[in-house]
C-alpha cells in the first residue's frame, strides 16, 4: 500500500444509512471480518457485515460507550451500569465490574492494548471539565484508574513497537503521547504529539495505520484527518457528508477500507435537511492499510 500524499482530500461514501443518534466505537473484528459499532444514546450494539450489508442490532438496556471483541467469542461492552461481557449469539449480558459511582457519568471510548487489557474512559453527561477518568481493566477483571481530571476521555491507540500510547481528551484538541509498558500496563506522559486547530473540529475516535499515522474523527468537522506523529502535520483528509463524525476503524480486505461512524445528535432540522445521511456508516479506501484490532484476552471464568 502506498503512503498518503501530502494534504490530499478524498470523500467517504455512505455504506449503511443507520440514522444513529450517536454512532460510535467502530472496531473491525479481525477474525469474524465484521464491523462492530455502537449507538450510545439508543443503547444498542451493532454488528455490520459490509459484504451482505446486514446490520445486526443488540439492545443492551443502558448507554453503551464502546465495544471490543473478546478472544474466543463475544465482546466487552462498556455500559452506564458497568462493563459487561455480551454473548453475540444470544445477546445475554454478564457484568464484570462497575467502577462508576455517579449517575451522571457514563463510559465513552475504549480499546484493548497489545497485551489484551481493556482501556476505557468516561465523561459526564453534561461534558463538564475535570469529571472524567481513564480506566484500565486487566485480563482478570481488576480495574485501575490511570488518568483523572479529564473532560471527555476519547480515542486511544498503541504503536506497533508496544512502547507508545496516544490518547485524546476531546476538549483539549490535542493528542497526548504516553510511554507505555506492555508488561505492566503502566503509562507516563511524554507531551503533546498533535494539536488540532479548532477550525478542523474536535478530535473524537482514533485509529492508527501500518505506517504509524493517526486517523482521527473530527466531531463538528465532517471529516477524518490523518496526522503524522513525528511532525504533527495533517497529511490527508477524508470528508464525510455528516458534520458530527465520531469514530473510525480500518477493516475489509487487507484492512484497506476506513469505516467511519457519525451522529445525528445535536443537529437541528436545517442541518439534518442539509446532511440527511448523518448517523450513517461511511467508508473510503484511502490508499493505506490499518493494523488488526487487539482483542480482550480474558482470564475470567
Amino acid at each position: 500500500m502506498s503512503k498518503p500524499k501530502q494534504n490530499t482530500e478524498m470523500d467517504a461514501s455512505l455504506v449503511l444509512d443507520a440514522r444513529a443518534t450517536l454512532g460510535e466505537g467502530a472496531i473491525w473484528h479481525p477474525v469474524e471480518e465484521l464491523l462492530y459499532w455502537v449507538d450510545i444514546e439508543c443503547k444498542e450494539l451493532h454488528v455490520f457485515d459490509p459484504v451482505t450489508m446486514q446490520d445486526e442490532v443488540w439492545p443492551v438496556g443502558a448507554r453503551i460507550g464502546t465495544v471490543v471483541p473478546v478472544v474466543g467469542g463475544g465482546a466487552l461492552v462498556a455500559l452506564q451500569n458497568g462493563i459487561h461481557r455480551i454473548n453475540t449469539e444470544t445477546g445475554e449480558l454478564r457484568c464484570i465490574t462497575n467502577p462508576l459511582q455517579a449517575k451522571d457519568i457514563r463510559f465513552n471510548d475504549g480499546k484493548c492494548d497489545p497485551a489484551g487489557r481493556f482501556w476505557v474512559g468516561t465523561m459526564a453527561l453534561d461534558s463538564r471539565e475535570g469529571a472524567a477518568v481513564l480506566y484500565r481493566m486487566d485480563r482478570d477483571g481488576s480495574i485501575h484508574q490511570m488518568l483523572d481530571k479529564l473532560s471527555v476521555s476519547n480515542g486511544l491507540v498503541w504503536t506497533a513497537d508496544k512502547k507508545t500510547m496516544y490518547f485524546i481528551d476531546t476538549p483539549t484538541c490535542k493528542v497526548q503521547r504516553f510511554a507505555y509498558d506492555n508488561e505492566t500496563g503502566a503509562i507516563s506522559y511524554q507531551g503533546d504529539a498533535i494539536r488540532i486547530p479548532e477550525s478542523e473540529g474536535k478530535p473524537d475516535g482514533m485509529t492508527i495505520d501500518s505506517a504509524g499515522n493517526l486517523w482521527i474523527a473530527l466531531y463538528g468537522g465532517g471529516a477524518v484527518g490523518c496526522w503524522n506523529t513525528e511532525t504533527g502535520a495533517l497529511i490527508q483528509k477524508i470528508t464525510v457528508p455528516a458534520p458530527h463524525t465520531t469514530s473510525c476503524a480500518f477493516g475489509g480486505e487487507d484492512l484497506a477500507t476506513l469505516f467511519i461512524t457519525s451522529a445525528r445528535d445535536g443537529l437541528d432540522s436545517e442541518q439534518l435537511k442539509k446532511y440527511p445521511q448523518s448517523g450513517g456508516i461511511f467508508a473510503v479506501k484511502p490508499g493505506v492499510q490499518g493494523v488488526p484490532a487487539e482483542l480482550f484476552r480474558s482470564e475470567i471464568a
